[in-house]
């Protein structure tokens, strides 16, 4: 039984793993002396790696969810109107509301993880879809299509999150926790487990393995990612509302995800990093934005299949043909 690591290609030449580390490490900390709309691109960049970074862990097991988006929108309002409500703080009112999509995700996948291919997608979609109605139609608790406004920032061991920097030093960490939780369950037997189970699923079950047990760990998981993502979100907003989680923003997630590596730790925060600031690019040219994400799409699957991650991995390739 072949099983695929979550670490794409094979080791990397030492002077190229560390122009990777140093590159990494000063588009991290580039953003602090910067001004406040690049502040806010990378804000925006880390929630999207902790959220793409739970749908890659979703889609290690062979599934793809076209509804990821509703569980971020689960884990924002549940997390806001539990502060509001509870009267809790950040920490206890985002825990609610992870522990909700936690919940929902866990009664959801029971059911629809005995679909397989599109069926599944398709499911997905439409409890998003579901979802977002409930969110229009529930004017009284969610605001309805106006949302809920004046959503206070977060706040933690009295530092109160309530400027741009700020809000990144939290953001930043939280993702980069997120890509190291990757990293640690890819040495994990569960990891290798959920490998297994994306391989070959028959041969997994046969070996001892349960594969439902294993797939619906794994959606827990990456949709208690996203509502993390979410309860961030609301706070560094200050606004939440059922238009902000519809299915193109799954979408998003989905091409951040491919373009990035879905078989690679990295994919999610190189998808996040390359597709977050390129809307801005766009800005009053929504069509070229979209004949851009399709184009590159394409040339990623064709030439690319493992996404930007593994870039280094046919550079090593040819470096070592150029040398023989």
């Amino acid at each position: 039984m072949t099983v695929i690591s979550l670490e794409c290609g094979s080791a990397r030449p030492a002077p190229l793993r560390w122009l990777l580390w140093s590159a990494l490490a000063a588009a991290a900390v580039a953003p602090w002396f910067a001004g406040p709309f690049v502040q806010h691109l990378a804000v925006l960049t880390c929630l999207n790696v902790l959220i793409v970074n739970g749908l890659a862990l979703i889609a290690r097991c062979g599934q793809l969810s076209l509804g990821h988006a509703a569980f971020v929108a689960v884990g924002a309002y549940g997390s806001v109107l539990a502060g509001r409500h509870l009267g809790l703080g950040f920490l206890p009112a985002a825990l609610i509301g992870i522990a909700l999509t936690a919940l929902v995700a866990l009664a959801l996948g029971a059911v629809i993880l005995r679909l397989k291919g599109v069926y599944f997608v398709l499911v997905t979609f439409a409890f998003g879809e579901l979802l977002r109605l409930i969110l229009l139609d529930g004017a009284s608790w969610s605001g309805g299509a106006n949302g809920i406004a004046g959503i206070e920032p977060a706040a933690l061991a009295g530092l109160v999150f309530d400027s741009r920097a700020r809000f990144y030093g939290l953001a930043l960490l939280i993702a980069l926790g997120s890509v190291a939780l990757l990293s640690a369950l890819a040495r994990r037997p569960f990891g290798h487990a959920i490998d297994a189970v994306s391989e070959n699923p028959a041969l997994a079950e046969s070996t001892g393995l349960s594969v439902r047990r294993i797939q619906l760990c794994a959606f827990v998981g990456g949709c208690a990612l996203a509502a993390a993502g979410g309860a961030l979100q609301a706070r560094y907003v200050g606004y939440v509302s059922p238009e902000s989680f519809n299915a193109s923003i799954s979408i998003g997630f989905i091409i951040m995800l491919v373009i990035g590596g879905r078989r690679s730790v990295w994919g999610g925060l190189i998808g996040a990093m390359v597709l977050t600031p390129l809307p801005e690019l766009f800005r009053g040219a929504v069509q070229t934005q979209h004949i851009f994400y399709g184009a590159a799409l394409i040339l990623i699957l064709r030439f690319l299949p493992v996404g930007l991650a593994g870039l280094p991995g046919p550079w090593q390739a040819r470096r070592g043909q150029e040398s023989q």
